[in-house]
């Protein structure tokens, strides 16, 4: 008779709607379940374990992208199987049509998701693995098949039965025929060999790691989260976002003492000068005040830390998040005042007519209806115009359809205190690629805080498929002294971060900040000398 199905249709179905519907747990229980069948069939078309759990991988990957055409859900197994057998046999037509005569080293094999090799006890030499090769290749498929199954599946005629939809008698007669064609002084090797290849647990979280974009669980995520002191790879992005935090402060206040030279330059009045060096000695104070106690929190909750390297970094960006929201808001609340203080002296001093800034240049080439160049800076009234806009923009607040630069930038590549842009760079910067003391966008790659679809290489990243940082927090991947994600700091994380184009651009920039830092310092420090040459005078 034909063998009962123990797994059952209808727990396939169920697993399979669940899937449908975003549960990333139900698929695992079907990668769980059929695993061992798709591995040992691709093992035994090709000889070689890798390979074998490669084609695995892909074979669940492509099953899960196309799990909504699979019509009659209870024929889950056979529709895997199909899959399974169209990989196996492009990866035969690739390597000439013959499957490999050598076997793959078993020692060399590891669980994707752990840190370490596997243990003593369940690795084979690399002659084990070639005698089992060199033995199992020389038996036809018919029963190497249920042969690798049956020793696979702790010798279960019932389970290889299930999976190769076979009655029980006719596994059985293919076993006895496969046995006797196996040389005996090996036999006894491969039933313990084969049953020590089976792929296990991180198998089935490997593909999960692999699949394209759900929601992670909860419940996968917490078993993510993980402190990690002493790997070389948790070291090495610490690191990073270490010298990321401390470099953050040098982006925000050098550009920030700069901008303070260029404005009281331009002050023209004692009253002026008084009003913008209160403001700065206000910010100055506010940020000393609630900086000092954090300092103190941070310090009594790191008290019994063994390491504490990562502190300086960690005080370092809460400098920078304390500094630039006290400046924004002071700015903003003293904007009304100031607005009407140089409306007054507009009118009063200049008959309501903008006299010239210290420095303005506008070029006549247009494209589009907009200058190609136009730089305005050293201007007392700044507060009360437009915004410079051109192609390349300079000023207070520039909007550039190519490039912006200023207190407020907007543009494709755009530098200032606030940027937004493509490319932005500033104390605050907002934008597909983000760098500053707090990065927002698609990928924020340098900063202090970090928040993005990916983040890397900040002290604090928030990324929501994957970060890089001193601490580290995503839903799928993971990388930093403090790492939570659903993998966090384990091979499957660095296998997804390491080959990312943007997070080698973050390392680039690591090694080059002090000469990136330059594209906002020097144009402040520029300013900051013509202003103090060249006042604005006092008659139109």
């Amino acid at each position: 008779m034909m063998a009962t199905d123990t797994t059952g249709s209808s727990g396939d179905s169920e697993l399979v709607q669940r899937s449908l519907s975003g549960d990333r747990e139900a698929f695992g229980q079907i990668v769980s379940r059929y695993q061992l069948l798709i591995s040992s069939l691709a093992y035994s078309a090709t000889g070689c374990l890798g390979q074998s759990e490669d084609l695995a991988q892909e074979t669940f990957i492509t099953a899960w992208k196309r799990l909504g055409h699979l019509r009659q859900q209870h024929s889950l197994r056979a529709w895997l199987c199909g899959i399974a057998r169209n990989r196996i046999n492009n990866a035969l037509r690739r390597a000439g049509h013959e499957p490999l005569h050598n076997a793959e080293p078993l020692d060399a094999i590891q669980e994707s998701v752990a840190p370490g090799g596997l243990p003593h006890e369940h690795a084979i030499s690399n002659e084990e693995a070639a005698i089992l090769w060199r033995s199992l290749e020389r038996i036809p498929a018919i029963y190497r098949e249920p042969l690798i199954l049956f020793y696979r599946e702790h010798q279960s005629v019932e389970r290889v039965a299930e999976h190769l939809e076979l009655t029980e008698d006719a596994v059985r007669q293919r076993l006895r025929r496969g046995r006797k064609l196996l040389q005996e002084q090996v036999l006894g090797f491969i039933e313990g060999a084969l049953e020590r290849s089976n792929p296990g647990k991180a198998f089935t979280l490997a593909v999960l790691a692999s699949l394209p974009g759900l929601a992670i669980s909860a419940k996968a995520a917490a078993a993510g989260a993980t402190v990690v002191t002493g790997s070389a790879t948790a070291k090495a992005t610490g690191a990073m976002g270490w010298l990321s935090a401390m470099l953050g402060p040098l982006i925000v206040l050098l550009p920030n003492y700069f901008a303070y030279r260029v404005t009281l330059a331009g002050a023209h009045s004692d009253e002026e000068r008084a009003g913008i060096k209160s403001l700065y000695a206000k910010l100055g104070a506010i940020t000393l005040a609630l900086f000092i106690p954090v300092t103190a929190i941070i310090l009594w909750l790191a008290r019994n830390q063994a390491d504490r390297s990562f502190l300086s970094g960690l005080l370092a960006t809460c400098l920078v998040l304390i500094f630039l929201p006290t400046m924004a808001i002071l700015v903003i609340a003293s904007s009304r005042k100031n607005r009407r203080h140089d409306s007054h002296v507009l009118t009063q001093e200049y008959g309501g007519v903008f006299p010239k800034p210290a420095w303005e240049y506008c070029s006549h080439a247009q494209f589009l209806g907009l200058p190609l160049v136009h730089i305005r800076f050293g201007d007392r009234f700044a507060m009360l115009k437009k915004p410079v806009k051109a192609w390349i923009a300079v000023g207070n607040a520039a909007i550039g359809g190519f490039f912006a630069f200023g207190a407020a930038a907007i543009a494709p590549i755009s530098v200032g205190g606030l940027s937004i842009g493509l490319l932005s760079f500033g104390g605050f910067a907002v934008g597909g690629v983000s760098l500053g003391g707090i990065a927002a966008g698609i990928w924020p790659v340098f900063g202090g805080l970090l928040v993005g679809w990916q983040a890397f290489n900040g002290c604090i990243a928030i990324g929501w498929s994957a970060a890089v940082g001193a601490f580290a927090f995503a839903q799928e991947y993971a990388l930093g002294q403090f790492a939570y994600a659903a993998q966090a700091n384990n091979e499957v994380a660095r296998q997804f971060i390491f080959p990312n184009p943007f997070f080698r651009c973050a390392e680039w920039i690591i090694r080059h900040w002090h000469w990136l830092n330059l594209i906002w310092i020097v144009p402040f420090f520029v300013m900051w000398r013509m202003a103090r040459t060249r006042s604005s005078p006092k008659n139109p």
